[in-house]
């Protein structure tokens, strides 16, 4: 058995539906996974862009959302889910507008790539406040006991 994450929003490669970019409601797709790796004990999930600001000559990795300490209790995370509906105990760390939270395709030219990648640890992480990537991904190394991963695409109509 596989670790898979899935939405049933778009498939692998292709298209995010504008309902979840800035041109729309900009709220988070729904999520979900099955066949966690034996012996997980939490879960992160990371969404970022590596193609920021222009898939041509991309110069950063964009980062849309990132949450720890899901509990492996769950299969799936709503579409719109938001600090309130967020289980407790589940940490968010700062994406790249300085926030908590999702925050949705928004690239400002070309067709970009999001992925939507989670991690199954080993342990439950501590209270890391409000974490960035870097002090996130710190956090879970040596930890890390699978990987699932999404991709979707998203490009502004002009």
């Amino acid at each position: 058995m596989t670790f898979t994450l899935s939405s049933t929003a778009f498939t692998h490669g292709e298209a995010i539906p504008v309902r979840y970019t800035c041109d729309g409601e900009d709220v988070s797709p729904p999520l979900a996974w099955s066949d966690l790796p034996e012996g997980t004990a939490s879960l992160v999930l990371i969404v970022d862009d590596p193609d920021a600001p222009d898939p041509k000559a991309p110069r950063m990795t964009w980062v849309h959302w990132l949450i720890y300490n899901l509990s492996t209790r769950l299969t799936e995370l709503p579409e719109a889910v938001d600090e309130e509906t967020l289980p407790n105990h589940t940490g968010q760390g700062l994406n790249d507008w300085k926030r908590t939270g999702y925050g949705g395709p928004c690239p400002p030219v070309g067709r970009h790539r999001y992925f939507h990648k989670l991690y199954a640890l080993d342990v439950t992480l501590p209270d890391l406040g409000t974490p960035t990537k870097t002090k996130l991904e710190g956090a879970m190394q040596g930890h890390i006991l699978g990987k699932a991963e999404l991709m979707g695409t998203y490009e502004k109509s002009r």
